[in-house]
């Protein structure tokens, strides 16, 4: 498909367009360092391929996107034919629910995104002085072959703030919600990110970090070559238990931890918890250049405080240490605001084919972003932080 100049191509392999021009464009910053976003990286959404998390039978069926200007690929993105609305984060299905009962088809719809992975990142992604022109193509390709199929929307999700208002420029319906994040205020060590804390708020992580350390054994924190073949088994175990829990089914395979051994160990923490040297609670975290990314969580034992432990209290230290700028935790979790995470917004864009059902939807935006907004603002006003500098010394 061409507009104008430019070449819109859909591919069902990622290695259709190969790991230098999706890299060149996904993440040209990672030439000298890390990537910002390791989710958009050729590795790991190989691995996602690769391991058969997306893909025939998942409800993801990946159709990568090209935008190809004078024999270069100036632009990708990773798009999904999605069955379903799981796996997003971006709750859409009181929409497939209401657009069905008037006797519409919402599946299949077109998904832009990082399966699984609530975690903002671009997801227009342009090589450097193509971000104007990449992001339109990318969005009028997607759209047009939305619309020539009948499918009833595109939804790109976890999307940058800058790419919501580019969207929104472009015809697409900027949507807002929120999670929780750690900032990372200059602080030295934890204990100056305690002392940034209201007494009585500081007094409860230090309570909790002990209760949690009378669990019986060690944490450790690992990563690249630290991390061996066998640690992966307790990791899948935690997560199959998280999983069965939360959602019924597991969305990654076993096959992707194999395939996260071998070409993900550099972005990937692991925070474990070790009774007489077994893996009994862990964490897996990703690592961009600015921001450490909570994406796991699971136990075969049950301790206090030992998740606040895994998931927040190290994850802070670690981002610390390593001159992180935030601590990005996955969706949802008030109980997070009382551990120094404070609520942000996160952005989405949707687009719906039946003009009707586009403007109730877009009724239904409105309300909602003042609602998040007044959230944000009186969800921050009851964080633990100090409101003075003299408040609350101990």
């Amino acid at each position: 498909m061409t507009q104008g100049q430019i070449t819109i191509t859909l591919h069902d392999r990622l290695s259709d367009i190969g790991q230098d021009d999706w890299d060149a464009c996904a993440c040209p910053e990672a030439a000298t360092g890390r990537p910002d976003d390791p989710f958009t990286t050729y590795r790991f959404l190989k691995a996602l391929e690769d391991s058969r998390s997306v893909g025939t039978g998942s409800g993801w069926q990946a159709h990568y996107l090209s935008a190809e200007q004078e024999g270069q690929i100036i632009a990708v993105a990773p798009l999904y034919l999605k069955s379903h609305s799981q796996g997003e984060y971006i709750f859409d299905h009181n929409w497939a629910h209401a657009y069905e009962r008037a006797g519409g088809r919402y599946y299949p719809k077109f998904q832009i995104a990082v399966p699984f992975t609530p975690a903002t990142g671009r997801r227009l992604l342009t090589r450097p002085g193509f971000e104007a022109v990449g992001r339109a193509a990318l969005v009028e390709g997607a759209r047009d072959v939305a619309q020539r199929n009948g499918l009833s929307s595109l939804h790109i999700t976890f999307c940058t703030g800058e790419e919501a208002e580019a969207g929104a420029a472009l015809g697409l319906m900027p949507r807002r919600t929120q999670q929780y994040h750690w900032v990372n205020r200059g602080y030295a060590d934890f204990d100056g990110f305690l002392a940034d804390l209201s007494s009585r708020k500081r007094k409860a992580i230090r309570k909790e970090r002990t209760r949690a350390a009378e669990f019986g054994g060690e944490i450790v924190t690992l990563t690249g070559d630290q991390i061996q073949p066998e640690h992966w088994d307790a990791v899948w175990a935690f997560y199959q238990d998280t999983g069965a829990r939360k959602w019924g089914t597991p969305y990654l395979t076993r096959a992707f931890f194999n395939r996260a051994h071998d070409t993900l160990r550099d972005d990937i923490l692991l925070i474990l918890a070790l009774r007489g040297g077994r893996p009994v609670a862990g964490a897996m975290n990703l690592i961009g250049a600015s921001a450490l990314y909570g994406r796991y969580w699971g136990c075969i034992e049950d301790h206090p405080c030992l998740h606040f432990e895994l998931c927040y209290y190290r994850a802070i230290e670690f981002a610390i240490e390593a001159g992180l700028q935030r601590v990005e935790a996955g969706a949802q979790g008030e109980h997070k605001l009382a551990r120094g995470y404070l609520p942000v917004a996160t952005h989405s864009l949707h687009w719906l084919r039946d003009p009707g059902f586009a403007e109730a939807v877009a009724q239904y935006l409105k309300a909602e972003r003042a609602a998040v907004d007044e959230d944000i603002e009186i969800l921050t006003s009851y964080g633990p932080f100090r409101k003075t500098p003299e408040e609350d010394h101990e």
